[in-house]
């Protein structure tokens, strides 16, 4: 964390970097201290039903097209691709987040902008497909999949009635 360091300009914070880093290399811990049962503003959500308060992490911002990825399996933040000094660190917030306690209204400009973040329930698998996703997202998935299959099969079994 001692690389990392918050700027606020009109009020709006961002997580800005002391140092270069390349691809794959591991920038900081996910600081798991404070385990809340709920989303909030600063938590960052690491299991089905774990939300941790991530201190300075928190200021950092979502991105359609981020330059971190936070690994809640190993609690780690890494670099997926390389970043520079002084550039402002973003991720991917339905990577970790299933609903989002605040959900707002992308302005990142990605051409891949998904224009509403809320959490990955609510984007459409070819979005998601193109994100690194956690664990507990992907488990929340297959576990929508399937329950939309098995809702196909009860219309199906009516429709044959």
């Amino acid at each position: 964390m001692e690389t990392l360091t918050i700027k606020t300009e009109n009020k709006f914070r961002s997580l800005i970097t002391k140092r270069e880093y390349k691809k794959g290399e591991v920038i900081c811990d996910i600081p798991t201290e404070k385990i809340e049962s709920k989303p909030n503003r600063f938590t960052v959500q690491i299991d089905r039903d774990k939300h941790t308060n991530v201190g300075k992490l928190a200021a950092l911002n979502h991105s359609c097209d981020p330059n971190v990825i936070l690994d809640t399996e190993h609690l780690l933040v890494y670099a997926c691709k390389d970043i520079e000094k002084g550039e402002e660190l973003s991720f991917f917030y339905p990577a970790t987040e299933w609903e989002m306690d605040a959900p707002f209204i992308c302005l990142c400009g990605a051409s891949s902008c998904i224009h509403v973040v809320a959490g990955a329930r609510f984007l459409s698998l070819s979005t998601l497909e193109n994100h690194f996703l956690n664990k507990h997202i992907r488990e929340y998935m297959i576990e929508l999949l399937n329950g939309t299959e098995l809702h196909l099969k009860k219309l199906q079994e009516v429709e044959a009635q």
